[in-house]
């Protein structure tokens, strides 16, 4: 599987996002009208409301923004692998996208991006934030005009998919059910919210967002059946 692609062409990343504001209260009336329409389709118990909800408000590019990205790409030179991570992170959304736009720029025009879910949250999350904040796309987020075979992409739930698209794994039960060890040693995404505003540590959330980087990679290498990395093969730069 994936023999046609070389994992030195692809660039892993995850995204890390949280909703505008720490709480519900905190956002404009203005805003909070928006959130009450969309709330609306989100309310599944009699506990649910505009407030309690508002905690997933960060998976919604239009309420939520980005506050890490992590990146990894692999390197082979002389039959010796090295996992390069690189991670972009902070309260300023604007920079950290600018400064993940300008690293793409350096890339290969045959660099292909990959992310679990990538298609139907990463991307095009980061393209909606980039647009909002008025950060040109790179070539490689921009599929204006572009058939989807001509899309540099790459999708681990996808792959895994293998054509049945009523199916979701998420990443951690893949990483079980083929070896890897578990990128949800610490936290999960249910608790981003809390560690950003609450606890303030961005750090723990941004070594949480490079577990999951490392874990895709693991995923490529096993659907290629080539060696899983050691953590000597693994670099935070």
């Amino acid at each position: 599987m994936l023999t046609h692609i070389p994992l030195t062409n692809v660039l892993c990343l995850d995204i890390e996002t949280v909703p505008q504001y720490p709480s519900y209260d905190d956002a404009s009336p203005e805003e909070q009208a928006y959130w009450n329409r969309k709330a609306e389709f989100l309310k599944k118990g009699e506990n649910d409301d505009v407030s309690t909800l508002y905690q997933r408000a960060g998976i919604y590019a239009e309420f939520g923004k980005i506050i890490c990205i992590s990146t990894g790409f692999l390197t082979l030179q002389n039959n010796e692998r090295q996992f390069r991570i690189k991670s972009f992170s902070g309260d300023d959304e604007k920079e950290l996208l600018l400064e993940f736009a300008a690293m793409l720029s350096k890339f290969k025009n045959n660099t292909i991006l990959c992310a679990h879910n990538g298609k139907e949250f990463d991307f095009p999350y980061i393209s909606r934030r980039m647009i909002i904040n008025n950060v040109p796309l790179p070539v490689s987020l921009n599929h204006n005009g572009k058939k989807p075979w001509e899309i540099p992409h790459l999708d681990t739930l996808e792959l895994w998919k293998f054509g049945d698209y009523k199916h979701y794994t998420p990443l951690n039960l893949l990483a079980h059910i083929l070896g890897i060890p578990s990128p949800k040693d610490d936290i999960d995404g249910s608790q981003v919210h809390k560690v950003y505003y609450q606890e303030k540590n961005l750090q723990r959330i941004v070594t949480y967002c490079q577990k999951d980087v490392v874990t895709v990679i693991q995923i490529l290498l096993r659907l290629k059946n080539e060696k899983l990395l050691d953590n000597d093969e693994v670099l935070i730069v």
